[in-house]
């Protein structure tokens, strides 16, 4: 699988700003647990919010190949600054697929560039991997829906300005869902504590709260009942972005693995020439290639409107984020009690590593989407 001439010289700006400018505060960054409003501002200025995203609303045109190229090496330097990427696909891509032109020229725009950031409430305290099961109600009102519910482990909550909410328009299980666009400053909407978060803690989540919230019509994202649907499709197209979030942080700590083996010594003798350490090595080298590999031919499917791409997407955000724990996991190892100590990436890069085997579905959920999709006649 070849990358265009376009995507290639994306990823190679992109690898270059990381290393140079993202990398050496990524510590500083986990270290305060706030977001990096340095980075996203330079993530904006390379136009990496809306590289997939078409140039009439903001973006650079390119494809999901470079998107996925762009994220896995900001990833690579530090995951905090890449969940903002990932968090904006997921709030643009509902955009794209079901919103109106109006919609997409007031919100996809300022998204795409990077002047604003958004968010997507799905998670609720009765709903995680069920997104059925949400009870967050909208009910209709003379030009719109009057919105009351609980949120809970949204990205970026109180720093974004717009809002996709889920909610519930009908009993009906799946066809009752709908979808909002809420503003930040909207009566009603509030947000609760920042959580203390594992890893990707230079990003910030926190509960949103929906108090007789008042949308207006023209806030409906796609039809009525047609959120359930709009949200899978989303999925679809998100989770490769992050698998190459999970294949970046694999490969920041293997790179760092590979340094770290030629100085260290043991015995008398760099620990590179053990063949433990080797075969650690190699088991890393052939983990973080396929998932990257894996994350490619699921991004070109997308480029390519191939209808098997469900099964490739769940298949590339799973591979990829159990291997970016494993490798993050080998690497601490590698490294011994080093390994274990807060001035040495690899511990961060193994907290970090985790959540990507959690959201957008986590990998238990995954393997049974692949399931169904290779068992289908």
């Amino acid at each position: 699988m070849l990358m265009t001439e376009q995507s290639q010289m994306i990823k190679e700006i992109a690898g270059k700003i990381a290393r140079e400018k993202i990398a050496p505060r990524a510590q500083e960054v986990d270290e305060k647990g706030e977001t990096p409003w340095e980075n996203i501002r330079l993530l904006a200025e390379n136009g990496f919010f809306g590289i997939d995203v078409p140039e009439e609303y903001g973006g650079v045109g390119s494809d999901t190949a470079a998107h996925v190229s762009v994220v896995e090496e900001i990833a690579a330097a530090c995951a905090s600054t890449s969940v903002a990427l990932s968090t904006q696909a997921l709030t643009i891509t509902p955009f794209l697929l079901a919103g109106t032109e109006e919609q997409k020229k007031k919100y996809v725009v300022p998204l795409a560039t990077g002047d604003v950031l958004g968010s997507f409430g799905i998670t609720e305290p009765g709903a995680g991997s069920d997104v059925s099961s949400i009870q967050t109600r909208a009910v209709k009102e003379d030009n719109g829906y009057r919105l009351n519910g609980h949120k809970i482990f949204i990205t970026n909550a109180g720093d974004s300005e717009i809002y996709v909410i889920v909610a519930r328009t009908s009993e009906e299980r799946t066809n009752g869902i709908s979808l909002f666009i809420v503003e930040k400053g909207t009566s009603g909407f509030s947000f609760g504590k920042k959580e203390n978060k594992m890893g990707i803690r230079g990003s910030v989540t926190r509960e949103l709260f929906l108090e007789d919230v008042f949308v207006p019509q023209e806030n409906l994202l796609g039809g009525e009942g047609e959120g359930f649907k709009i949200l899978m499709n989303v999925f679809n197209i998100t989770r490769p972005v992050v698998g190459a979030q999970a294949t970046g942080i694999a490969k920041g700590a293997y790179e760092y693995c590979l340094e770290y083996v030629k100085e260290r010594k043991q015995f008398g003798k760099p620990i590179q020439h053990f063949q433990m350490v080797q075969s650690t090595l190699a088991d890393m080298a052939m983990k973080v290639e396929a998932s990257r590999l894996l994350v490619q031919k699921a991004a070109m499917m997308l480029d390519q409107n191939d209808e098997d791409v469900i099964a490739y997407s769940s298949m590339a955000k799973c591979f990829a984020s159990d291997t970016a724990m494993q490798v993050t996991t080998d690497a601490v190892q590698l490294l011994g009690g080093n390994g274990f100590i807060k001035d040495y990436p690899v511990e961060r890069m193994m907290r970090d590593a985790k959540i990507t085997q959690i959201y957008e579905g986590t990998n238990q959920i995954q393997r049974i989407i692949i399931a169904k999709q290779i068992l289908a006649d």
